[in-house]
């Protein structure tokens, strides 16, 4: 049964855990203490991947400290050799007298075998100490392994009238500085930042994180079933990596100019309606190891997403003035005619960001889930 110092230490180990916010990907963001007699005596985090875990650190922090102490760790310990050997065994080695872990690892490699291992070297073992915040953390990591899907967070700007930019296409800038560097910090964390190409052509954006203290470029990502992409975009060429989702074969003269041009290419199913499939786009991304998708895209892709299930997140940016009926409209959801039709959202967070609103909901079918 856990103690008040058990949700104590394990939120440190949660805390330990975000500092790998933005450079885990494709794994998960996981943080571990060892507690010796009250006391901390090594901590760690998993910074990146193909370097050692959490738990690793926290040993080698702890040294021989570790052994008879408890180990609380926000993510089950692995149990298989991937690119690193497995946790577990490195607990058992230190001999550790008890671990604490937040949540069972949803990768079907680990699940359960992980805990069973401590458990037959006869470490006392408990695990669901502060679990929903464990999720919360790695929620794109576990849909993955779960759904065989990122999860996919949709950030959209608009007037207080839902106007995203006047009829000219105009938007620069609807929102505040402030608003935009906390975009800066969602694209950071996301595994990949999608876009349709309609934006692209439109707007020729980088998509590409502009902190000062980023340490990783996300790939970028643009659905372009006709590969309308021009040659000289911006966004081909810059770290991380540009991938270019079409519908046409990969032989096309367009994609070995786009390819020759800095872009990677990969052909999926066309939707009957036109454009890609996006069921098809999810598990293309997930097969490459995206967690969280950050979406910045128009209206019909937009809709497009919420329509097909697949915006878990929707981050709402407001700004303080009106642009008017004539304006472009937040997102295009064709077919909507009936209130049962309707898309329900879930109040998740609403906080001011500078001048601006930031509104955070989720689908309520899935806040339900």
């Amino acid at each position: 049964m856990s103690t008040a110092d058990d949700h104590r230490f394990m939120a440190r180990a949660l805390r330990l855990a975000a500092r790998g916010l933005t450079t885990t990907t494709p794994n998960p963001r996981v943080g571990c203490v060892i507690v010796r007699d009250g006391e901390r005596v090594g901590e760690g985090w998993h910074q990146r991947a193909g370097e050692p875990h959490a738990e690793v650190h926290a040993l080698r922090a702890a040294g021989e400290r570790a052994r008879g102490a408890t180990a609380y760790v926000t993510l089950e310990p692995c149990s298989h050799h991937g690119r690193t050997p497995p946790c577990a065994d490195a607990l058992v080695a230190a001999g550790v007298s008890r671990v604490v872990a937040a949540m069972q690892d949803p990768n079907p490699q680990v699940s359960g075998r992980g805990l069973q291992r401590l458990r037959a070297a006869g470490i006392d073992v408990e695990c669901g100490v502060l679990e929903p915040e464990a999720l919360a953390l790695n929620a794109g990591f576990c849909l993955r392994m779960r759904a065989g899907r990122p999860l996919f967070r949709l950030k959209l700007a608009a007037s207080l009238d839902a106007r995203t930019a006047l009829a000219s296409g105009e938007s620069q800038w609807i929102t505040a500085a402030a608003a935009r560097e906390d975009v800066q910090r969602l694209r950071a964390r996301a595994c990949a930042v999608l876009t349709g190409v309609g934006t692209v052509v439109a707007d020729d954006p980088s998509l590409n994180v502009r902190l000062p203290a980023a340490e990783r470029q996300p790939l970028r990502v643009v659905l372009d079933s006709t590969l309308r992409t021009p040659p000289d975009a911006r966004l081909l060429g810059l770290p991380g990596g540009t991938l270019l989702l079409t519908a046409l074969p990969p032989d096309d003269l367009r994609a070995q100019m786009l390819r020759a041009a800095g872009a990677e290419l990969a052909t999926l199913p066309a939707a009957a309606g036109g454009g890609l499939d996006l069921q098809a786009v999810a598990a293309e991304l997930a097969r490459r190891g995206c967690n969280e998708v950050h979406v910045e895209c128009g209206a019909r892709l937009a809709g497009s997403l919420l329509q097909a299930g697949l915006v878990d997140e929707l981050v709402l940016y407001l700004a303080p003035l009106l642009l008017g009926d004539a304006a472009r409209g937040l997102c295009r959801l064709p077919g909507l005619e009936r209130m049962e039709q309707r898309i329900e959202l879930e109040w998740r967070d609403v906080r001011r960001v500078g001048h601006d609103l930031r509104v955070t909901l989720v689908p309520r079918v899935r806040a339900a889930a």
